[in-house]
């Protein structure tokens, strides 16, 4: 059952509107057990403490990786794979392929004086550990196709199996991937062309350079002391940097308005909700590619919530929490400051399935305050949630609540880490040949900057997500309750605009696509070139982007996304524009912009954009 809050004071000492006890309604035990977002019940059993802790202790050994999943996956291959004769024969069959593949192609070579192109095996799109030319002439070429031939015969492996469970053969894929990526040539200096020409070139002075970068990076490790910005790169100076206040804080948001570009502006104001597990300024980068910035010059008036970077001491907020406290406190500011006036919302990544969630309790309870919804990159169905899911089951998640009851969050190591072993090829060890072997320092960027800044997780709120979001998919599925209530997405009843990319690896786009299974509005989806964050981040005159687009109406027969996208032409350029005129023409006439707060309603402006939990680390 909810706990009654405290009512909280602002930095002005007034006591907000939204965080006023509400009484909680009544609901009957089983109901609520069957309906509440779930977080794990503490053991109760006389040493359930030191299991707990024995478990973290694991757990910080092993990244947060559960052995035991691990073996499991690993038994279910094995033990179906031995009983299948066919496909064992089958996949010697294939190795035997692979192999006179690659030296009936060497052995053309060779005698021709050039190899045959296309190589028989192709590198994946995001992978760039062979773009050095030299990878192209034996013998490289030769270890080169050896690898990706190996590696191709290994992900059959797991493909096919009678019996084997399908979340055992993807996780079989995953780890054999990592075991594989770590001998790769590429990774090998007699072995890897531009380490062997660097060399040559620099007398072995990179080796040199790469020694210091290690000492440095495990020093880091060890201590947690944070990079430095790179020059060029501060803060709210060059990057987070468009110019407005912080008209709101409490303990878990800093509410940011920014101030106008333009004489007049829309009537309606947008809000931007992004995800909690990063800093809010990857949609306000530098200002040729801020989406915030981009806003504000096209005469919208916009607000931006920033998430604080919670500490032990906030190991029990819940995903209740950030509803009421982050989303709907935003919205509450708002109104005050611009009352009557609808609200377009729009949410990133986690913080578009807030939005969703807050959105639906909004329809169900007869709060009219929004005019559209905008989704980016946010699934509102977790079933098909792409390689995260490898790290998401019992064993898993139980294995992460130990984790972080031990230490109240879940720390920015140990969640950078499973972001970047899904893309391990490129995320991992070409930064380390770079680093370590070509003794190279890595080139600043702002997305760069922004993606070093990682937040940390508390507790409680994320085995609540992980728990009935993502383990039992209560959202999409109706059994997803706010306020001992279900919600319901088909609720909602003001024209959406969703927003997925093509190579995203962390919500996946016909993920996001099943959106459409669930809404019954006017419903404009968009599938931009790019991945979770860069597709996303695709400012008017970014060379090379193009995206689909087109709107579902009301009533209109449900498409299947491979049928869509086969419908849909590509267009060359940024989304943005696109959204830019939706939210335009979804828009009342032009006004004169709205004051910085509301200081009458107890809501004065506190400091510049972009506030102090930005900064926190």
């Amino acid at each position: 059952m909810p706990k009654t809050k405290t009512p909280r004071k602002s930095d002005t000492g007034a006591v907000k509107p939204a965080q006023l006890p509400v009484p909680a309604p009544r609901v009957e035990p089983e109901v609520a057990a069957a309906v509440t977002p779930p977080a794990r019940p503490e053991p109760a059993y006389p040493r359930a403490g030191l299991d707990r802790r024995w478990r973290a202790a694991m757990a910080r050994a092993t990244g947060g990786v559960s052995a035991t999943a691990t073996i499991e996956a690993w038994s279910d291959w094995m033990l179906h794979l031995a009983s299948a004769p066919g496909r064992q024969a089958d996949l010697a069959e294939r190795a035997m392929s692979n192999s006179a593949a690659v030296w009936t192609w060497a052995m053309k070579g060779m005698a021709g004086g050039k190899l045959p192109q296309p190589a028989p095996f192709q590198p994946a799109s995001y992978d760039h550990r062979f773009s050095h030319p030299d990878w192209a002439k034996l013998p490289f070429a030769l270890w080169q196709q050896s690898f990706l031939a190996t590696q191709d015969w290994w992900n059959q492996t797991n493909t096919d199996i009678p019996g084997q469970q399908t979340h055992s053969a993807d996780r079989m894929r995953f780890l054999l991937r990592q075991l594989l990526d770590s001998v790769a040539p590429s990774n090998m200096a007699m072995l890897n062309p531009e380490i062997l020409e660097t060399s040559r070139a620099r007398g072995g002075a990179n080796f040199a350079e790469g020694a210091r970068h290690w000492v440095e990076d495990v020093q880091r490790l060890i201590t947690q002391t944070p990079k430095p910005l790179p020059e060029g790169f501060a803060i709210g100076q060059d990057i987070a940097c468009t110019k407005g206040q912080v008209v709101f804080r409490n303990d878990l948001i800093e509410l940011i308005q920014y101030a106008p570009q333009t004489d007049k502006v829309r009537a309606e104001p947008v809000l931007i909700v992004p995800a909690w597990i990063m800093k809010y300024y990857i949609l306000d980068l530098s200002p040729q590619n801020s989406m915030i910035n981009y806003l504000v010059g096209q005469g919208f008036t916009v607000y931006a919530i920033s998430w604080c970077n919670p500490g032990a001491d906030q190991a029990e907020l819940t995903l209740e929490d950030y509803r009421k406290r982050g989303v709907m406190a935003a919205l509450d500011v708002i109104s005050a400051i611009q009352p009557g006036q609808k609200i377009h919302a729009s949410g990133y990544c986690l913080g578009g399935t807030m939005l969703a969630i807050a959105a639906a309790t909004m329809a169900r309870d007869g709060d009219a305050r929004l005019a559209t919804i905008t989704l980016m990159a946010a699934q509102t169905d977790f079933t098909e949630a792409g390689e995260l899911l490898l790290f998401l089951d019992e064993s898993q998640v139980s294995y992460l609540e130990d984790l972080m009851f031990d230490q109240g969050y879940l720390a920015k190591p140990q969640m950078a880490g499973t972001f970047a072993a899904i893309r391990a090829e490129d995320l991992i060890w070409t930064r380390a040949v770079r680093r370590y072997l070509l003794g190279l320092e890595e080139e600043a960027t702002d997305i760069g900057v922004w993606n070093a800044d990682v937040t940390r997780m508390p507790a409680r709120m994320h085995s609540q997500y992980l728990r009935s979001l993502f383990l039992e998919n209560r959202l999409s599925a109706g059994r997803f309750a706010v306020e001992g209530r279900v919600i319901s997405l088909g609720d909602i009843t003001v024209p959406m605009f969703v927003v997925a990319t093509e190579s995203d690896h962390i919500a996946p786009w016909k993920s996001v696509y099943k959106l459409n299974l669930f809404s019954h509005v006017d419903t404009t989806f968009v599938l931009t070139k790019g991945g979770h964050n860069g597709g996303i981040v695709s400012e008017p005159g970014h060379p090379g982007r193009h995206y689909r687009i087109a709107t579902r109406k009301h009533g209109a027969r449900y498409v299947d996304p491979d049928s869509w996208f086969a419908q849909q032409a590509p267009q060359d350029g940024s989304w943005w524009p696109e959204w830019s005129d939706w939210l335009s023409h979804l828009s009342g006439a032009s006004v004169t912009p709205p004051p910085d707060g509301a200081p009458e309603a107890g809501y004065p402006a506190l400091e510049p954009a972009p506030g102090r939990y930005i900064l926190q680390t």
